[in-house]
């Protein structure tokens, strides 16, 4: 290696790969290091348990005078590996994470090397036009019109947050001026079971928490419109400002759908943005079989969609797409003065929450390219397959209790019985899922729902089977078949 280069003596020969490829044989080892330290740990995912428990591993965190050897790097990185969550187990259905697609695995690998930057089309081209036309693309799966565009964020969180700001900024006036005029009070509706992220973004936008108006849901866990009506005219009698409401495709706990049509008839009529959390059930767009469960989703003016969850990409891997893609550009866009003028494709820092930003549109494109529509529909309805076998063993079994019935992937259901206490209900499907962590390595997760502990199993992993079905079941039945475990 020759030139200024060579000039930094203390950095390692390996620390980058040098343009002219002198030193490709050194970044070749560290990558094939890497490679097959990463494909022995994907592949022996079975042999770990799904959810690691114990002391937390020291590592040196001081910046070191002098840098550490690659091996000795690798050797530190395969203590770390070992250590975190393995969602690959198919004993992991604790929660809405799922184990990568090899092909967006070596998609971000490539984002990485290439490091291009999704603030502008000037610093990232290609991704620019692709992200544009894909997520163009994926709104006209959901049904949204031809005018819709969209951008993609790191996480529904953000999606929600960019959804609600560009209709704070409509319906309220604020793009430039803020809440300084405002004389009414801004309120959003949402079900009492919507992700907190709504929440957030009411707090983030200067709303406050309380400006989200929480709406009962009925028995099977969706928001209950004729509350949602009420609340709404009352809001209005009251003199407050109702600007949004949100439908969720998949609530967290439940994975239920709430009525998105009749939501988005009463947010017509009352003229109020209309956003549905699709974070989460969106992928059931890819599936014929199971589409209608959105019914309605075509009407909302924004939807978050996330498909770091159900379609497998790597993280991160989430959008807001918008109704009509001129309110991104009318009630959201900021120029970016220092950036050459991004043409027909808008830059995508000027309509983003998010400036700078990872080439995550590579890895979700490779990933439908590899699948294609009818191995997304597969995942899908596999998943729900597996989810209705799972139902009949819950609903052979009167010492359980369904929270509410299942219409995706994902079952709520906990041990119940008269003869004790709510407290000691929770206690002991406590120790129930500490129990099949640790005799049966199945992790399923414990969320608080209704004011009660509740058993959370989200059948996401491909390779979770009748095995893991079996063996679930029967720990349940071994757990419940000793008093001692539950008093």
């Amino acid at each position: 290696m020759g030139g200024f280069f060579m000039t930094l003596k203390n950095l390692p020969k390996n620390a980058f790969l040098h343009p002219d490829g002198s030193n490709r044989e050194e970044i070749e080892r560290l990558f094939e290091g890497v490679s097959e330290l990463l494909l022995n740990f994907g592949s022996q995912a079975t042999e770990r348990s799904p959810f690691r428990e114990g002391p937390s591993m020291r590592f040196q965190i001081e910046t070191p005078k002098q840098g550490r050897s690659s091996e000795e790097l690798l050797s530190e990185l395969q203590k770390m590996l070992h250590a975190s969550a393995n969602m690959a187990n198919p004993g992991y259905v604790a929660h809405m994470d799922s184990l990568p697609s090899a092909i967006s695995v070596a998609a971000d690998f490539s984002a990485g090397l290439l490091n291009n930057n999704m603030l502008s089309r000037e610093l990232s081209p290609v991704f620019t036009e692709l992200e544009d036309r894909l997520l163009a693309h994926i709104g006209s799966l959901l049904g949204l019109p031809s005018q819709s565009k969209g951008v993609m964020l790191s996480g529904g969180s953000l999606a929600n947050l960019q959804a609600l700001a560009v209709a704070r900024n409509k319906y309220l006036g604020t793009f430039k001026y803020g809440l300084y005029e405002t004389r009414r009070r801004p309120v959003i509706f949402a079900s009492e079971l919507a992700h907190t992220s709504i929440q957030k973004a009411a707090m983030l936008l200067g709303l406050g928490t309380n400006s989200v108006i929480s709406i009962p849901v009925d028995k099977q866990g969706k928001l209950d419109c004729g509350q949602l009506q009420l609340a709404v005219e009352r809001a209005e009698v009251q003199g407050d400002h109702p600007f949004a409401v949100v439908g969720m495709v998949g609530t967290t706990s439940t994975g239920n759908i709430d009525p998105l049509r009749a939501i988005g008839n009463i947010a017509r009529d009352h003229h109020i943005w209309f956003h549905v959390d699709a974070a989460y059930g969106g992928a059931l767009t890819f599936s014929e079989q199971h589409r209608e469960k959105m019914d309605g989703i075509e009407m909302a003016d924004s939807v978050t969609f996330n498909p770091q969850k159900w379609l497998y990409v790597t993280k991160s891997s989430a959008m807001v797409l918008f109704r009509d893609g001129n309110m991104l550009e009318k009630f959201f866009r900021i120029s970016l003065p220092y950036m050459q003028d991004g043409g027909e494709a808008v830059n995508r820092g000027e309509i983003s929450v998010q400036g700078t930003r990872h080439v995550d549109v590579l890895k979700l494109w490779l990933t439908l390219q590899h699948f294609g529509s009818e191995g997304c529909a597969e995942l899908v309805n596999h998943s729900l397959e597996l989810t209705q076998e799972y139902l009949k063993e819950i609903q052979s079994r009167p010492q359980l209790e369904l929270a509410t019935e299942p219409e995706i992937n994902i079952l709520l259901f906990r041990f119940a019985s008269d003869e004790f206490s709510e407290v000691q209900l929770d206690e002991a499907n406590r120790r129930l899922q500490e129990f099949l962590l640790q005799e049966k390595q199945i992790y399923l997760s414990l969320p608080l729902y209704r004011d009660r502990r509740w058993l959370r199993a989200v059948l996401l992993n491909p390779f979770t089977s009748e095995k893991e079905r079996k063996t679930l079941f029967e720990g349940i039945d071994e757990f419940l078949k000793q008093p001692s475990n539950i008093l």
